[in-house]
């Protein structure tokens, strides 16, 4: 991943840890529409990413291995996410959730560990981009993932 790729990366998270750490509604439906696009993005920006490897040697284990790994990640920081968010009830009985301090630093730390692993990806191939183009693809996961988990806390919370 050049700097250029990092530099859009920590932009993104920015723009995401604003959202994430004001108040909002948790909604059934949530960003589903956001959602949506970053997976569409992601899949795209993948297909892309392995056409500048295969146009130069077939994908190896490891770099594919890499990859499915870098999503799994991605997963996990949706999750351990979730748990740091604050969900309550609203005197209306509507749920509402707001990002902590620890939210924010999962973040950062989510994005580091996203950068290293693309780096790792990219030595694997030698060419292409196929690391930075995981992006969209971890972001639509890890969002995914601390949604539905903030959901199911809400319906449970009191």
């Amino acid at each position: 991943m050049d700097n250029g790729g990092i530099v859009i990366g920590l932009v993104i998270v920015v723009l995401v840890l604003r959202r994430q750490l004001g108040t909002r509604p948790v909604h059934g439906r949530g960003p589903v529409i956001l959602l949506g696009v970053l997976g569409l993005l992601g899949i795209a920006a993948l297909a892309f990413g392995v056409a500048s490897v295969v146009q130069y040697h077939p994908l190896g284990a490891a770099t594919i291995a890499l990859t499915a790994a870098s999503l799994a990640v991605s997963a996990g920081f949706g999750a351990a996410r979730a748990r740091t968010v604050r969900v309550w009830h609203a005197a209306e009985g509507r749920a509402l959730r707001r990002g902590t301090v620890a939210t924010a630093v999962l973040w950062f730390v989510s994005m580091a560990v996203h950068i290293g692993m693309d780096r790792w990806i990219d030595h694997t191939t030698g060419v292409g981009m196929l690391g930075l183009s995981t992006l969209y693809l971890c972001l639509a996961v890890t969002l995914t993932v601390q949604h539905l988990c903030v959901r199911r806390r809400a319906a449970t919370a009191s």
